[in-house]
């Protein structure tokens, strides 16, 4: 079994952000959002994952995030991507002028 690790990188009243760990690295992101009867995820997880790796994490998530919340949910709906990630872009990051081009 896994060694899962989630990292909050931020939270909203609706909202959460992870970054998944297994021990000290990082294989994915988990976005989850709650509404009044149903959450939704975005599990975007590395290419080194298998399908059981995959189902394994979304029972980890269900169990250790969404019932530690408490919400009432009746539905529990994750969007899985699996790829390669080709980093983490901010505003400086998009250009030499703070992400403003000029012509």
């Amino acid at each position: 079994m896994a060694d899962y690790y989630f990292e909050r990188e931020c939270r909203t009243p609706f909202s959460e952000c992870y970054t998944i760990l297994d021990g000290d690295n990082p294989i994915g992101r988990l976005d989850l959002h709650f509404t009044n009867s149903v959450v939704h995820a975005t599990l975007c997880v590395s290419e080194s994952l298998t399908q059981e790796n995959i189902r394994e994490l979304i029972e980890i998530v269900d169990d250790e995030l969404v019932d530690a919340v408490g919400v009432n949910r009746e539905e529990f709906i994750v969007h899985v991507h699996q790829g390669q990630d080709l980093g983490v872009f901010s505003d400086p990051a998009f250009g030499e002028n703070g992400g403003e081009e000029h012509a």
